[in-house]
């Protein structure tokens, strides 16, 4: 089976994060990516330099030109773009029923560039709802909760308590705390899932919440259990961390290919 994955993001130009980083990851986990582009970005390792919006309308048109069509196995959604189009999401995903859904509720980029208003942050509630899982960074969930974070117990007790408010899975990651050892903790009605691993040291790091969202969605739409989906996306992440070909004098992409090439 080829999951068909629909994302719902905007553009990086730069090609590390974002639509372009989310197509290679579906890629390369074998899945068919298909696309609703919410925002178009003019970006590169040191920063976005411009955004611009797609309307509202054109995002709903592009997922029911694909769904009407190829069909969805699942959904993986990131940078939104506008409220309007966050509270017209959650309409519209709504009704492809027990479709599996990825939240990765983009705010800030990597370079520090804020990528959502006050109105859309505030629109993420609906979304995740329907998500099966949301999947923030550090920054993020501080955001989503209202709470300051500066612990790995503070992360667990902030993410349980919006995993039980919205009555869906989260996947807290654990990044941006400080130390050698990252902490990701996934938490679900049966309780929580903990993975723990040496910090990889490097700047190219851009895109690694599109990947990790873009590699989750993928394996669930193949059928995987959520534990499962987690921790295989989780480790093409660090593999791609490894992989970084050094691109640009900022926050470079990773290597989505892992090192390879194929023109045999």
């Amino acid at each position: 089976m080829i999951p068909r994955v629909l994302i719902v993001a905007g553009s990086d130009s730069g090609g590390g994060a974002g639509i372009q980083a989310d197509i290679k990851t579906v890629t390369m986990f074998g899945g068919h990516a298909m696309t609703a582009i919410t925002a178009v970005t003019a970006q590169n390792s040191l920063g976005v330099s411009a955004m611009l919006p797609v309307p509202t309308d054109m995002v709903l048109a592009q997922i029911d030109a694909v769904a009407g069509d190829i069909g969805v196995d699942a959904v993986k959604i990131g940078m939104i773009g506008s409220a309007e189009t966050a509270d017209a999401l959650a309409t519209r995903l709504a009704r492809l029923g027990d479709v599996p859904i990825v939240f990765d509720p983009v705010m800030v980029a990597t370079s520090g560039a804020r990528l959502a208003d006050a109105a859309t942050v505030a629109a993420f509630a609906r979304l995740m709802t329907i998500a099966t899982v949301t999947t923030p960074n550090l920054p993020e969930l501080e955001i989503l909760s209202g709470r300051t974070i500066r612990t790995v117990a503070e992360v667990e007790a902030a993410a349980a308590m919006l995993a039980a408010q919205h009555k869906r899975a989260l996947l807290a990651k654990g990044g941006h705390l400080p130390g050698d050892r990252l902490v990701d903790m996934l938490m679900t009605a049966e309780g929580v899932t903990r993975w723990e691993g040496e910090r990889i040291e490097t700047r190219h790091s851009h895109g690694t919440g599109c990947t990790l969202a873009s590699g989750i969605a993928t394996g669930l739409g193949a059928g995987l259990p959520i534990e499962k989906a987690v921790g295989i996306a989780r480790d093409y992440v660090r593999a791609a961390l490894i992989a970084a070909p050094g691109f640009g004098a900022g926050h470079g992409p990773m290597g989505h290919a892992l090192g390879r090439a194929h023109f045999d």
